[in-house]
């Protein structure tokens, strides 16, 4: 072995690299699994829908088939596609945009006004036993009273105007909303309101931080069965006295034997009514996604 051999450093094996495409490839994969992803969840979304829907075509179908077959009268029971027609003609002139503006704005007040009374009320009864106590026979009594029974007193006492209408939309409310927040207080985990005691929350504190999340749901239950009451009870209201709304429009309609016009009015009401959830449902799931962390 020379002297050169001994300085020569050694040259060391080049280390094991990846073919230039090796890394492209991946990415390819990782984006193909991603549409592969994607396009399953549209297909399963898609036969979710197909499912959901499959009652409410066969409906439908029934509806457009059973006049033009003979099995119901076309006077009285026009066909689904004659009806929907008339409904696009009313919503284009703005009839159907007035009537439910007038409906909406009447059944909100009335809405409103019971949240902001019900669900105060309903968490001092449901925390306070000596409170259930007094109240509990009073709300036993009234809230086996329908709303529509005291229709005629409403009218007897605040005039066929809007305070009626409004008031017996507060009414119907309140008792659902009354007794989802008394239940969904009374129904907190015991475990929990020890545990909060044993870190020395205090009353105040336990209340806001265990009770009231707690009770969230079981509140928002009572509030969407309001909702659907404010407009159902509000329609009847205003089929007996109103110059306006979808009530009003559907009664007058058939008064005026313009079938087709009082059917678009009723598929109207059940179109805000499924709006109205839809919202609602929204909402709560934005309020309670701590639910799903």
């Amino acid at each position: 072995m020379t002297a050169t051999d001994v300085t020569r450093p050694v040259r060391e094996a080049p280390a094991f690299s990846d073919p230039p495409t090796l890394g492209r490839r991946n990415a390819l994969d990782v984006a193909a699994a991603g549409r592969r992803d994607v396009a399953r969840s549209v297909r399963r979304t898609g036969a979710n829908a197909l499912r959901a829907s499959a009652a409410l075509v066969a409906f439908l179908v029934l509806w457009e088939a059973a006049p033009r077959a003979g099995l119901a009268d076309p006077v009285f029971l026009p066909p689904f596609s004659t009806v929907a027609v008339t409904f696009l003609g009313l919503v284009a002139d703005g009839t159907i945009g007035t009537q439910v503006g007038t409906s909406l704005a009447r059944a909100g007040a009335g809405f409103a006004i019971a949240v902001l009374v019900a669900i105060p009320l309903g968490l001092v009864v449901g925390w306070y036993a000596r409170a259930a106590q007094y109240l509990s026979p009073f709300f036993e009594l009234f809230r086996n009273t329908a709303a529509l029974a005291l229709l005629p007193v409403f009218i007897l006492v605040l005039g066929i105007g809007e305070t009626s209408k409004v008031a017996i939309v507060v009414y119907a409310c309140f008792f659902p909303l009354l007794l989802s927040t008394i239940t969904g207080v009374r129904t907190v985990d015991p475990l929990l309101v020890r545990s909060a005691r044993s870190l020395g929350l205090g009353s105040p504190a336990l209340f806001v931080k265990v009770v009231l999340p707690s009770a969230v749901p079981t509140v928002f239950t009572g509030v969407r069965m309001a909702a659907t009451s404010s407009i159902l009870v509000l329609v009847a209201a205003e089929m007996v006295g109103a110059k306006a709304g979808l009530g009003y429009y559907i009664t007058y309609t058939q008064f005026n034997f313009q079938i087709p016009e009082m059917y678009a009015g009723i598929v109207t009401i059940a179109l805000v009514g499924v709006a109205v959830n839809a919202c609602l449902v929204l909402l709560e799931r934005r309020l309670m996604r701590w639910r799903a962390s």
